[in-house]
């Protein structure tokens, strides 16, 4: 199996425009709608990279980012984008704490993605 990316959005849209970009990229493409979800896939599989949303029901993307990273054997160091249209340094602080790799702020740029997947992916 080549490269795999969680993305996790509850925003349909959102997961599917990552999606396509990251099929560009040639990865696999596993797709969750909250940080529960996610956290339910992340379990039995490894993935060579995540971005998540930040602001979602169930779970949002800070606490899957920590429940990753303290509980997640398989991702615990794999690396995490925030793909989220929170900006600010409070948030952005909040997620590099729980252990995010990057920040991308919407709207949606596939360029801009595939550079910060290529960089924390080592491309």
């Amino acid at each position: 199996m080549g490269k795999v990316a969680l993305v996790v959005d509850d925003s349909p849209t959102i997961r599917n425009m990552v999606k396509v970009t990251m099929q560009q990229m040639d990865f696999e493409v596993v797709s969750a709608q909250d940080g529960m979800k996610a956290l339910k896939a992340a379990k039995d599989h490894a993935f060579d990279v995540i971005i998540t949303d930040i602001n979602m029901p169930n779970m949002d993307g800070i606490e899957l980012i920590k429940m990753l990273r303290e509980e997640n054997e398989a991702n615990k160091f794999a690396p995490i984008l925030v793909l989220s249209t929170e900006g600010g340094a409070g948030i952005k602080g909040a997620g590099k704490q729980a252990g995010a790799s990057g920040w991308i702020v919407k709207p949606f740029n596939p360029e801009i993605l595939q550079r910060a997947v290529s960089k924390v992916c080592g491309l």
